[in-house]
């Protein structure tokens, strides 16, 4: 590994050096009033070669500006500002002088001033970052008092199902950060975890399909980063309740931002009821014929409590280095008790088994993880230096007792299950990220080298153990062969050198590599088998390109790259949830890593009317695709769990658009158009179809200070190797009422209003068994959201740098 990334940087370093030679020059100034004297904030600041822009830059707040890394010779500097008179003075640096510093610049106040204007346009729901989509969710008002997969659900190229798994473009394999870094909730369980994240907390959510070198591989189908709301300078905070029938949250947030120091402290406890029913139908097969078939149907009705809290301390060392130190902790109780009716029948219809399981499941989990670091920044703009440290404990318990009735109702079997799961993970990462200009005669070329080394250790733990009792009264005994402690050990070492490119004329590229070394192990503790040990290492050079073109307010970009899916801990983990002794669920932990291969070709437009439309065609293709199987044996009980299957084969059109139809109309939707091919040459399997799901958003802004908005999705469902899910929709209504001059606000939610719950059918098939399954989720809800904002809040502030187990990169 080390060689191979030593040649990375041999070959990127001539470019820095020569990046340098010949760009000596700077200036710096000062702006103020010509009246008042006062400082003049963010002026426009311009350079130029006659009528060549060279570059440009915006002041500070108080009125400071430099422009660093510049040629010699004469230029124009231009400055502007509205309700100013643009002003144009010559410069000239030379060998002998080439720093110029300008002390309290003048600009004077038009002679005809603008009265007041109130800006009423709204920032846009979907925007396009070039590399990235991003979903505004603090727009949406309809997201106020939910959680995190109400508000993935309205979020382009991502399907949400009523159970809360995500897919991004038909794949569920996804890197979920928050605020750029891993989240050890995320990748417990992403569904669960989504669910016990307010919606209040979210800021934006960023979609980025085909992540550049700077990312770690992991994420076969790409990166999700949900950025939560973050202080300004001063003193601020905001108290936020939620009463309703499925929802309710009380949170608060205090910011504290002033000079060297910042400061910030949240914390929310929420709570979340998850309301279904379930009938399964179920034939067993034997060489094609039936044997039995199992007829079951369920319900639960649970209410799951949680809390999160997260602590962050700033402090600035001088003006241009920072250390950062920060805190979070979730905590909580998931539990999903149901009773189960049970019935099997041999195929000309006579029962053979009936009877009632009573299960109590609940998921004690918690999370807490430590981040420091330190940033240098240097005078020349978007010069970096950072080293970062990272340590999260995830302690995941998991417990159950299941009871099994008789058709007489007495107790005839009883089984109680332990779990204790952990996931302790160290990563250390510095980067450094050196821009450099090439001047040429017709165009000027910006151009950023971005390099980095990085480690991560993972221990996964697993101490499990069963104990079952005939009978109401008989003891329970405690069953070695259901029972052990499994350890897994995952290091990961990795380097990655990219070049980013962007020219006068619009033409941008960003091309990289990752190298990255995985060493694997694990073992079984109580089995003295060798060959149930695991020991694996593997290593994979990642290469990344991205070349785009800007044409007015048109952009076209094409892009490929590999990703790497290394199973996650909810798929290694061999524990066996046995709360239905007929459908078994567990980890695998012999699991191979999935390897993707990504290409697209997008177009974007942006019109100075505020419309956006973005659209991409694209391709993916997976090696070693993880998907959850089922086996059935002869006794009709059924074992699912994660496996890798052969391939999987995606292409697709996503299409996005949003506009403002006037300056108080905001209008969005998006439609998913794709292929999915699933074969698995050892299953004998193969699946394929297409999919499609659509959205739209609408809000509008009324007058004293009301808004109303109204959201609407609907998926056609998704394919996997053994069947289809059938399609849902989810529409929400929302109003809001600002107050206390804007410092306060009341939001009514609604979901699914018009409809008491949701249906869903899934088709399975296999050898071994084909499925009906028939599912009813209650979503029909209603929420009352109070939010008061108090405290001095003005823009400014630093964003701190944190280590992200997929580097965020650059906003």
């Amino acid at each position: 590994m080390k060689k191979s990334f030593t040649i990375l940087l041999l070959f990127l370093l001539p470019m820095l050096v020569l990046g340098q030679v010949g760009n000596i020059g700077k200036i710096s100034c000062s702006v103020t009033d010509s009246v008042s004297a006062k400082a003049v904030p963010y002026v426009t600041v311009t350079l130029k070669d006659g009528t060549k822009i060279l570059t440009g830059t915006t002041a500070d707040g108080n009125g400071n500006f430099l422009l660093s890394d510049l040629p010699l010779g004469k230029f124009t500097l231009e400055l502007s500002f509205i309700g100013y008179s643009t002003k144009k003075l010559p410069v000239n640096l030379t060998a002998n002088n080439p720093a110029l510093q300008l002390k309290n610049f003048k600009l004077s106040p038009e002679a005809k001033m603008l009265g007041a204007v109130e800006v009423t346009g709204q920032k846009a729901l979907v925007e396009d970052k070039g590399d990235r989509l991003v979903y505004n969710a603090e727009k949406d008002i309809s997201n106020a008092g939910g959680t995190a997969a109400d508000v993935l659900r309205k979020v382009p190229t991502l399907t949400v199902d009523l159970d809360g798994n995500v897919q991004m473009r038909g794949n569920s394999n996804i890197k979920v950060l928050v605020n750029g870094k891993p989240s050890a909730m995320m990748a417990r369980n992403l569904a669960d975890a989504l669910r016990q994240m307010p919606a209040n907390v979210i800021k934006s959510v960023e979609i980025i399909t085909n992540p550049g070198a700077k990312f770690d591989a992991e994420g076969s189908a790409g990166v999700i980063n949900i950025i939560t709301k973050k202080g300004m300078q001063g003193f601020s905070g905001t108290t936020t309740v939620t009463a309703g029938n499925y929802n309710r949250s009380l949170g608060t947030s205090l910011n504290y931002n002033k000079k060297k120091i910042s400061f910030a402290l949240k914390a929310t406890g929420y709570q979340n009821r998850n309301r279904r029913e379930h009938t399964l139908t179920r034939t067993t097969l034997q060489n094609g014929s039936p044997l039995n078939i199992l007829y079951q149907r369920n319900q639960a009705d649970n209410i799951a409590t949680g809390g999160y809290g997260e602590m962050s301390l700033d402090y600035d060392l001088d003006s241009l280095s920072r250390l950062n130190f920060a805190a979070n902790v979730w905590g909580g109780n998931f539990p999903s008790d149901n009773t189960m009716q049970s019935t099997l029948f041999n195929p000309a219809g006579n029962q053979l088994a009936a009877f009632r399981n009573n299960s109590r499941f609940y998921n004690p989990y918690g999370n807490g993880q430590l981040d420091l670091g330190y940033t240098k920044n240097f005078k020349q703009k978007d010069r970096e230096f950072s080293l970062l440290g990272q340590f999260s404990r995830m302690p995941d318990n998991y417990f159950y007792e299941t009871d099994t009735y008789s058709s007489t109702n007495e107790i005839t079997f009883r089984q109680h299950s332990s779990n204790y799961s952990r996931n302790k993970e160290y990563t250390m990462q510095t980067d450094y990220t050196h821009p450099f200009k090439i001047y040429g005669r017709r165009d000027t070329t910006n151009l950023k080298l971005e390099i980095g080394l990085k480690t991560i250790r993972r221990d996964i733990g697993s101490e499990y153990e069963v104990k079952e009792a005939a009978g109401g009264d008989g003891e329970l005994l405690f069953n070695p062969n259901l029972s052990n402690e499994f350890d897994y050990f995952q290091r990961v070492y990795s380097g990655y050198a990219s070049l980013r490119l962007e020219s006068r004329k619009k033409w941008s590229l960003n091309a990289g590599a990752r190298l990255e070394q995985t060493n694997i192990e694990g073992r079984f503790l109580n089995d003295v088998d060798i060959e149930s040990n695991i020991k694996d290492h593997y290593q994979n050079l990642i290469p990344s390109i991205t070349l785009s073109k800007g044409i007015k307010n048109h952009t076209v970009k094409i892009s490929y790259t590999q990703r790497i899916q290394r199973p996650l801990v909810w798929f290694l983990n061999p524990w066996v949830n046995r709360t239905d002794t007929l459908n078994l669920i567990t980890g695998n932990p012999y699991l191979n890593p999935e390897l993707n291969h990504a290409s697209e070709l997008a177009y974007n437009l942006n019109t100075k009317k505020g419309l956006s439309v973005n659209s991409a065609l694209y391709w993916n293709y997976t090696d070693n695709a993880i998907e959850y199987l089922a086996t059935v044996n002869t006794e009709g009980v059924s074992v699912n769990q994660p496996q890798n299957i052969a391939q999987r084969n995606i292409y697709g059109l996503n299409l996005n658009a949003s506009g403002q139809p006037n300056k108080n109309w905001n209008l969005s939707g998006g439609i998913n158009l794709r292929h999915v091919a699933l074969t698995s040459t050892g299953l004998n399997q193969q699946n394929s179809g297409w999919v499609w799901n659509l959205n739209t958003n609408t809000s509008y802004k009324l007058p004293k200070n009301y808004a109303v908005q109204a959201n609407g999705f609907f998926s056609s469902g998704w394919i996997g190797l053994q069947g289809r899910n059938s399609g849902f929709y989810w529409h929400s209504l929302a109003l809001k009422k600002e107050f206390w001059d804007k410092k306060a606000s009341l939001n009514l939610g609604l979901n699914n209003p018009f409809v008491r719950g949701v249906r869903q059918t899934r088709e399975q098939a296999a050898p071994t068994f084909y499925a009906d399954n028939r599912s009813l989720f209650f979503n029909r809800s209603v929420r009352l959201t109070f939010e008061w904002r108090f405290g001095q809040m003005t823009a400014g502030g630093k964003q701190s740098k944190k280590i992200t187990n997929d580097d965020k990169g650059d906003r």
